[in-house]
């Protein structure tokens, strides 16, 4: 009698184990990436994949192209680019490019005391659509790499109050 009890919640336990498996391929199977073009020379393809939820509707990821570069401490630096969105020939979805010739803005506040730091020079972010069902692709140039955050909206909405005239 214990002997069944147990082979029956191995084999239940197993069957769990095949069906959460199954369940979690389908969730994880992405965009086929190769229908993207390939880097042209001197860059590289980055891929910024999210988990789909029912809740994609509400958030945005925001993301920026920089670079790590020893800065002063004081002045705020901005990444010189441009990001063009282009279209997928053929299958309806955009990839992004972005191109720089390396060049850095920067306030020019005088602080000849402040200690050097590391940071991450970024271009002007991007704003798009959250899609747990496609990847986000961006070309960028080698020696350059992709930061990226994930705004979620509330639950709640609001309205504006109006002014009235007198």
């Amino acid at each position: 009698m214990r002997k069944n009890k147990i082979k029956i919640l191995s084999l239940l336990v197993a069957l769990i184990s095949i069906s959460i498996q199954t369940m979690a391929q389908q969730v994880i199977t992405k965009q086929d990436l190769s229908i993207f073009p390939k880097p042209e020379a001197g860059y590289k393809k980055v891929i910024i994949e999210v988990p789909h939820s029912d809740k994609d509707n509400q958030k945005k990821i925001e993301f920026s192209v920089g670079k790590w570069m020893e800065v002063d401490g004081c002045n705020y630096f901005n990444l010189q680019g441009t990001l063009e969105t282009k279209d997928l020939q053929g299958w309806g979805y955009n990839y992004y490019v972005f191109k720089t010739n390396g060049q850095v803005t920067s306030t020019m506040i005088g602080c000849p005391d402040a200690a050097k730091r590391n940071l991450f020079v970024t271009a002007q972010p991007e704003m798009v659509r959250y899609n747990g069902k496609l990847p986000i692709v961006i070309y960028i140039p080698e020696g350059y790499d992709v930061q990226f955050k994930i705004y979620k909206a509330e639950d709640e909405t609001y309205f504006a109050a109006e002014e009235k005239s007198k």
